[in-house]
């Protein structure tokens, strides 16, 4: 159980986001859930206070450095303390590197490099002086394997791969552990844009990651920070 542990849980509104904040919930975390749709996160906000436990939601674009930096101010006058940060939030685009435009390829960057950057970089001094904390970046298989067309996603999970590695030693001295968890195609709209035909019984469902990620907050999961964790349907 996470009685009382303070955690962050980006692109929360929908999908694995919301699983996430979900189990943490039913483990009584206190859940800190940030999305930018504002009835979406609303609606995981109610989920979690069904289940018993305390949340609050942030809305924000974790890409932004003013909407981080509130989003920890907004947490730390709530619970005062922040003892977990889940970076879940994401996108995907699908394209031939010939027809990916500029700005496609610039989003990808700000949602899924930089919110993790400026995320782990917010909570990273008040983990600090209050003796520790722990970080968990959603990552994908994709970096590992990037198939025609997902180049520059499977790009940007490669970096979020080798970001919390280094992350990782960095925190080990001030106590804060880093994980990363890169799982294989999983039931959400993200996949199912670029992809409705792929098949279901290949699939994981997002409580099958989350399940995963709340794992990790457990005392014996301690001495397997920083290298990623892989996840698929088998």
């Amino acid at each position: 159980m996470l009685n009382g542990r303070t955690i962050i849980v980006t692109g929360a509104g929908r999908g694995i986001g919301r699983a996430i904040a979900r189990r943490l919930g039913a483990s009584r975390a206190n859940v800190v859930a940030v999305a930018r749709n504002e009835r979406e996160l609303d609606e995981t906000r109610r989920m979690v206070e069904r289940d018993g436990s305390r949340c609050l939601a942030v809305r924000a674009d974790v890409a932004r450095t003013d909407d981080v930096d509130r989003m920890v101010q907004e947490t730390m006058r709530a619970f005062a303390r922040i003892d977990g940060l889940v970076n879940n939030a994401g996108m995907a685009v699908l394209s031939p590197i010939d027809a990916l435009e500029p700005e496609h390829f610039d989003a990808l960057v700000a949602s899924n490099i930089r919110s993790v950057f400026l995320c782990c970089r917010a909570v990273w001094q008040t983990m600090r002086e209050s003796g520790g904390g722990m970080i968990v970046n959603v990552s994908s298989l994709a970096a590992d394997d990037p198939f025609p067309g997902f180049a520059a996603y499977g790009a940007t999970k490669a970096f979020v791969n080798t970001f919390s590695q280094a992350l990782h030693a960095e925190g080990v001295p001030v106590g804060i552990r880093v994980y990363c968890v890169a799982p294989g195609a999983v039931e959400t709209q993200m996949l199912r844009g670029p992809f409705p035909d792929y098949p279901a019984e290949r699939t994981l469902e997002p409580d099958d990651v989350a399940a995963l990620i709340e794992g990790l907050f457990a005392p014996a999961a301690r001495h397997i920070g920083g290298q990623p964790i892989r996840i698929r349907r088998t």
